[in-house]
């Protein structure tokens, strides 16, 4: 991991195409700012996070939810 020091203002590039931004800082946080092309995907670790939980908790529905999913839609049981 590359650590850097950076003042309000200042830049950091990322390649050819990807520059971040520090543009406040304010205690023990910054706010930056991410010019980056549009195909790339730009995402907080914690949202990615929270909907890889939510899906892996959704993938472990227990067979009694689909038994009641199929009853209330009229299907029979599996």
């Amino acid at each position: 991991m590359l650590v850097l020091t950076r003042k309000p203002g200042e830049k950091i590039l990322l390649g050819d195409d990807i520059v971040i931004t520090v543009l406040d800082a304010r205690g023990d946080s910054i706010r930056i700012g991410v010019e980056a092309p549009r195909g790339v995907r730009i995402q907080r670790e914690e949202v990615v996070q929270a909907i890889a939980e939510a899906n892996l908790a959704a993938s472990r529905a227990d067979q009694s939810a689909e038994e009641q999913l199929k009853a209330s839609l009229g299907l029979p049981p599996s």
